[in-house]
């Protein structure tokens, strides 16, 4: 058996264990948060004024082409959808899909 080591047990005003204070890269490993946006993404959007799809392809490393390709249309058509703050909840989704995040995390503002 692998106890921690690095725990912390608080202790209620009774005197008997109340909390356990765990590392938080332990506390990360066994409650993955697949839902949360990048800090880097943030950054794009909120520093960088980019759209969040846009900040979102700068952050996975694709191109424009790239992200394109996968929804099915022009380079250019994709730019055009990707210079919207707020594109429809089709588009959304399928960018969201093309990106491989859910249309939820296209909504930074």
């Amino acid at each position: 058996m692998n106890a921690h080591t690095d725990v912390q047990v608080i202790n209620g005003p009774d005197g008997k264990p109340a909390f356990v204070v765990i590392p938080y890269q332990d506390y990360v490993s066994t409650h993955p948060r697949e839902d949360l946006i990048p800090h880097e993404v943030a950054g794009y959007v909120l520093v960088d004024e980019l759209s969040p799809a846009a900040a979102w392809r700068r952050h996975l490393g694709l191109t424009q082409a790239e992200v394109a390709e996968r929804i099915g249309i022009t380079q250019a058509a994709y730019a055009q959808q990707e210079k919207a703050r707020r594109p429809r909840a089709g588009t959304r989704a399928r960018i969201a899909s093309a990106l491989g995040i859910s249309p939820d995390m296209l909504d930074i503002n």
